[in-house]
C-alpha cells in the first residue's frame, strides 16, 4: 500500500520549454526539476483579462497548488508546452481554469514579457522567462475549475496598479505583481 507522499507529483510527469534570457528554446525538462532545487529557466505566460471598464480579473490559486498556493494571482498563468504559442497556451488555460472560451474575449496580444526568479517558503521557485497577454472580456460569463481556482475578484486595475497596498491582505503572486508594474499600456 502506498500513500499520498509515496506519489509523484504530478508536475513530475510533465515538461516545460528551457529558455536562455532571450526567450530562445534550449530544450524541454521536467516540470518539478524546473521548480526546486536552483531552478531552471523556461518559458511561461501570464494573462490579465479586463472588462469594459477598467476591471481586471484576479484569481485566488487552489489551495493544494504546489507554489504560490491560495495567493491571487492575474487571470490565468501557466507554461506553453512544446509547439503551441503564448496565445494559443492562454486561450487554453482560460477554458480549462475559467471555462472562458475565445468567443467571450477579444484582442488577445502579447504585451510584454520579462525573467524573474523567486523562491517560495521551503517548496520551491519560479525561474521564468514570462509574456504577459492581454485580452478584453466581452462575455463575463465564467465557470471556475475548483482543481485551478480558488475565488474571483474583478478589481479596478488602475486603484490596484496605483495603490497596491490597499490590497496587501491578498498576497499576490509576484510575476503578478512583476507584471503590473511593467505596464504601461492600460
Amino acid at each position: 500500500m502506498t500513500s499520498d507522499a509515496d506519489e509523484p507529483h504530478e508536475n513530475a510527469e510533465q515538461d516545460v520549454i528551457a529558455v536562455d534570457a532571450d526567450d530562445n528554446p534550449q530544450g524541454l525538462v521536467n516540470r518539478l526539476d524546473a521548480h526546486t532545487g536552483d531552478g531552471i529557466r523556461h518559458r511561461a505566460f501570464t494573462a490579465l483579462l479586463f472588462d469594459g471598464d477598467g476591471n481586471v480579473l484576479l484569481a485566488q490559486r487552489a489551495a493544494d497548488k504546489r507554489l504560490w498556493d491560495t495567493h491571487w494571482d492575474g487571470t490565468v498563468a501557466s507554461h506553453p508546452v512544446e509547439g503551441q504559442t503564448q496565445v494559443e497556451a492562454t486561450e487554453q488555460r482560460l477554458e480549462e481554469e475559467l471555462g472562458v472560451t475565445p468567443d467571450q474575449y477579444e484582442d488577445l496580444r502579447v504585451t510584454d514579457r520579462f525573467e524573474y526568479k523567486r523562491y517560495y517558503e521551503n517548496a520551491g521557485l519560479e525561474w521564468e522567462v514570462c509574456a504577459v497577454l492581454q485580452a478584453t472580456l466581452t462575455d463575463t460569463t465564467l465557470d471556475p475549475n475548483p482543481e485551478e481556482v480558488d475565488g474571483l475578484m474583478w478589481v479596478p486595475y488602475d486603484r490596484l496598479d496605483e495603490h497596491p497596498e490597499y490590497y496587501r491582505q491578498l498576497r499576490l503572486c509576484p510575476w503578478f505583481e512583476i507584471a503590473m508594474r511593467r505596464d504601461e499600456e492600460r
